[in-house]
């Protein structure tokens, strides 16, 4: 599901700024990352059986790369998806998320977006 009213949709922040401040907000850069895409994940464990959370931010270069680290990066809407093990994470809006837990994701993604205001391009 989509994670809405965070401010950081369609942002644009050079990616070392990024990292840090992701990174000091405990978002963790995915290591699927290419010269053009990074993936930030935060994991949130659930009381559910084999169920984890977790919140995605992902974003695009539109210029420089993400391996030279000279990458500027637009942010995409931030998703909650729900991890069913073995079979891996879904990010429908037909999934059941607790209210709760997206107020808590939202407010997580808010936060980061808050230190992150002062690098917006």
């Amino acid at each position: 599901m989509h994670i809405e009213n965070t401010g950081i949709d369609n942002k644009v922040v050079d990616i070392l700024p990024l990292n840090h401040i992701m990174g000091k907000h405990a978002f963790i850069l995915g290591e699927s990352w290419d010269y053009e895409r990074v993936t930030y994940d935060y994991k949130i464990n659930s009381q559910e059986k084999n169920v984890t959370y977790f919140i995605r931010i992902q974003g695009k270069a539109i210029e420089g790369d993400v391996d030279k680290k000279d990458a500027v990066i637009k942010l995409k809407t931030p998703l909650l998806g729900k991890h069913y093990y073995p079979h891996g994470v879904e990010y429908g809006e037909e999934e059941n998320f607790p209210k709760n837990l997206v107020e808590r994701a939202t407010k997580l993604v808010s936060d980061a977006y808050q230190d992150l205001d002062s690098h917006i391009k």
